[in-house]
């Protein structure tokens, strides 16, 4: 098993690339070692000294460093991965095995009478965006709409990348003006 690994632009978080499925669908993040309980993998991971976070997409896993150097923390992880592929042992323990996809839609937040406004902005952000953060190790999903702003939630390699501000308002905000006039600006929460 060969297992790719790759820089992302937030420079606490690597991307590794196991050649294989990883999350069948949606996304989950580890923000800590007891969230971390429902993965085996994660779990193993979060035993790495210096392991501050572990995002699985579909096809990577970004792990995110607290302290230490990627030249010792790497080889540990890498190790953690293998061994887990090898095992056989499913991502998640059998009471997690629900989908993992976008925990916390439900405390989405929009007026009625903007249903259509969002509809366009989840499409633009399943479209266009997604997937490049996900290129960078990451993953972004909507939160909200109010009197103008986007509110939008920022996992993984994404979550306190230094050019996470330059994304949003670089990039996501100008996208989404471009398309819906009602757009005003782009948050994070």
């Amino acid at each position: 098993m060969f297992i790719q690994t790759e820089a992302t632009p937030n420079p606490a978080t690597l991307k590794f690339l196991p050649g294989r499925e990883v999350l069948p669908n949606g996304t989950m993040e580890m923000s800590d070692a007891a969230s971390a309980a429902k993965s085996p993998l994660a779990g193993a991971i979060f035993a790495i000294p210096g392991v501050s976070a572990v995002f699985f997409g579909s096809d990577f896993i970004s792990v995110s460093k607290s302290d230490g150097d990627w030249q010792h923390l790497k080889p540990s992880i890498l190790g953690a991965i293998m061994e887990h592929y090898v095992s056989g042992l499913p991502l998640l323990a059998e009471e997690h095995t629900g989908s993992p996809a976008h925990a916390g839609e439900q405390d989405e937040f929009f007026a009625p009478e903007d249903a259509e406004t969002v509809a366009t902005i989840k499409e633009l952000l399943e479209t266009r965006i997604r997937p490049a953060v996900a290129g960078d190790g990451g993953d972004i999903t909507f939160r909200g709409f109010r009197d103008g702003t986007v509110y939008l939630a920022m996992k993984g390699a994404c979550s306190g990348c230094p050019s996470s501000t330059a994304t949003l308002k670089n990039g996501i905000q100008n996208l989404l003006k471009h398309f819906l006039p009602d757009v005003q600006s782009v948050e994070q929460i």
